[in-house]
């Protein structure tokens, strides 16, 4: 039976430990935290109507429902070229037939970091959100901002969505606390016209929202730096902020840097359609890891890192089987996601053909609900998965 050992536990590494075990292959998945994290729930972890809890799935449940091997350790190196894997434990991992790499990114750095939080980053960070906002309706009055950055070497590794999300749930918020008219709410990013991947319809309802709940909005121009008290732009501006929410914008995982693997300009690794790194025989990376191919309006989704998982447990069965078979990512690439708002959502969509994005008042909002509480029973196998999700 051909070994595969999984490095990362996010949705593409968990979604590659199922699926390679449902090609009953011997399995080993490597994560350097005891839980995979709902990163597209996690959005209310802020106005408190999650938890972290809530939004967390324990590994040890997954690895136990599909019967792949768990180790909680961090990778510390990997040497592709001998197919080592060593952990922050030192123990070493070699004599694995197959590598899959789906640790993720790291996020571009930028001066004055410390004083924001991210809802993309450490799930630690969520929670204090919640705290700092917690704090500030306390206090009945404050200024908040909330953005995201961009990478110019590589712009299909921007988190845009969960800014805007996490900023119209705070908005929603203190409408029902009744302190809406005390706090001065703005959305920044370096970029033009942010969303503009979601399509020039989007773009236009995204403005018309911004209106409609007045969020003042500061775009156009690059971030210099953060502040305690404010964020600072190239055109001699500075947004004053009490609480600011700040989604950087991906770049390589060091640790993938150093491991021998090809890199695209950005530091991810370069792989072909069916996710294998060319020149490593056995080697696969899928999700954040991997540079994503496709139309310049691409964007890392978690969808898209689920359909490369099991596209790849397909290509590693096959392959071990000695048949000439593969299933390519490309032809499902595509924006797809619910944009909430903590009272209703938007369907965003965007293809070949164009973007659309379609108001959902109400019942939107509790479609991402439902979808929170099928991702995480389908993946434990408590109910049936849905074809292709």
């Amino acid at each position: 039976m051909a070994k595969v050992l999984v490095l990362g536990g996010g949705f593409a590494g968990v979604e590659a430990a199922i699926f390679l075990r449902k090609q009953e292959l011997d399995v080993t998945l490597v994560s350097d935290r005891d839980y995979f994290y709902i990163y597209p729930t996690s959005i209310w972890v802020p106005t408190g109507e999650a938890t972290k809890e809530d939004v967390s799935v324990p590994l040890d449940k997954l690895a136990f429902a599909h019967g792949f091997k768990l180790i909680v350790d961090p990778v510390t190196k990997i040497e592709a070229q001998e197919k080592k894997v060593i952990l922050q434990s030192s123990r070493v991992l070699e004599g694995y037939d197959y590598i899959v790499v789906a640790m993720g990114q790291d996020k571009i750095q930028h001066t004055g970091m410390e004083h924001t939080l991210s809802i993309c980053g450490k799930p630690e960070e969520a929670t204090e959100l919640y705290k700092r906002l917690s704090a500030l309706v306390q206090k009945g009055s404050g200024k908040i901002a909330m953005g995201f950055g961009g990478n110019p070497k590589d712009t299909s590794a921007v988190r845009g969505g969960p800014a805007f999300e996490v900023l119209f749930n705070v908005d929603t918020y203190l409408k029902r606390k009744g302190l809406r008219e005390n706090f001065e709410l703005t959305f920044f990013a370096p970029m033009e016209k942010p969303g503009m991947k979601m399509g020039h319809n989007a773009v236009g309802m995204m403005d018309k929202m911004f209106e409609m709940t007045h969020i003042h909005k500061k775009v156009g121009s690059k971030i210099i730096s953060f502040e305690a008290d404010g964020i600072n732009f190239e055109d001699g501006t500075k947004i004053e902020s009490d609480l600011t929410m700040f989604i950087a914008a991906g770049t390589g995982q060091g640790i993938v840097a150093q491991s021998g693997l090809p890199l695209s300009e950005a530091g991810f690794v370069v792989t072909n359609e069916y996710n294998e790194v060319e020149g490593f025989e056995g080697i696969y990376a899928i999700g954040d890891s991997a540079s994503l191919m496709g139309p310049d309006w691409r964007a890392k989704q978690g969808h898209v890192a689920e359909v490369m998982a099991r596209n790849v447990a397909y290509n590693i069965f096959q392959h071990a089987q000695n048949i000439d078979s593969k299933r390519g990512y490309l032809e499902h690439i595509n924006i797809l996601c619910v944009m909430d708002t903590g009272n209703g959502a938007a369907f965003v969509h965007r293809d070949d053909k164009g973007g659309k994005m379609i108001p959902m008042p109400v019942i939107g909002h509790w479609m991402k609900k439902g979808w929170g509480w099928y991702c995480r029973n389908s993946k434990l196998g408590k109910i049936p998965r849905i074809p292709g999700m």
